[in-house]
């Protein structure tokens, strides 16, 4: 057994304890987040850390990392706007999906670069992804930060559900087998999603 204590830990060459404590939690769900600026640029990047919060209200939240290091237009978006979506990924455009995270200009939208295409619904100023199979639309509710690393939760409240097509599972849940979306592991590795059970509840 391999036991790293905190000393060891942080002489792990960075390469290797980035990706180490990146991958430790396991598979994370692959989403896209979709948004545009006040004046209609829209912006599109790849993000892991997304966790339900809780159902009444519809609450999700999402890590965004230090702001002020590098532009965060998804947050300066968020902030202006208050509108953002939620994209799921699948095989078929993981490639494009996963290059949003490269540094673009503002002016660039990732959305052209990487040939995905924006949708749009009345009265909702953020871009949904149209080759999603699952996505949905949210209004920002608050920032919390996570002052040990400079990071914020990003919450929001679901108000628009799009699906491409609508699996269920036997609770009535989504079949995210069925749907094709995807999983992320460490930086930048992605899995298929596969359902073996559903339990009862207890």
């Amino acid at each position: 057994m391999l036991h790293l204590d905190p000393l060891a830990i942080q002489n792990l060459p960075l390469s290797d304890r980035i990706h180490l404590i990146n991958s430790i939690t396991g598979i994370k769900p692959a989403n896209l987040i979709g948004t545009a600026d006040q004046a209609g640029q829209t912006n599109l990047a790849v993000f892991s850390s997304v966790v339900h919060l809780g159902s009444s209200p519809a609450l999700i939240g999402f890590v965004m990392r230090p702001v002020g290091d590098v532009p965060r237009h998804t947050y300066e978006n968020i902030l202006a706007t208050s509108h953002y979506t939620l994209n799921h990924i699948h095989p078929q455009i993981a490639h494009q999906a996963h290059q949003t995270s490269a540094k673009f200009a503002k002016h660039e939208s990732e959305f052209d670069i990487m040939n995905l295409t924006p949708s749009f619904i009345a009265n909702f100023h953020a871009p949904f992804v149209e080759e999603s199979n699952i996505k949905y639309g949210l209004r920002f509710v608050e920032a919390m930060p996570i002052k040990h690393n400079n990071t914020q939760l990003i919450i929001g409240e679901i108000q628009h559900i799009l699906l491409n097509h609508h699996p269920k599972t036997p609770d009535g849940g989504l079949d995210l087998e069925a749907t094709e979306s995807v999983g992320i592991s460490g930086l930048n590795s992605y899995y298929k999603l596969k359902r073996f059970a559903t339990f009862e509840q207890p």
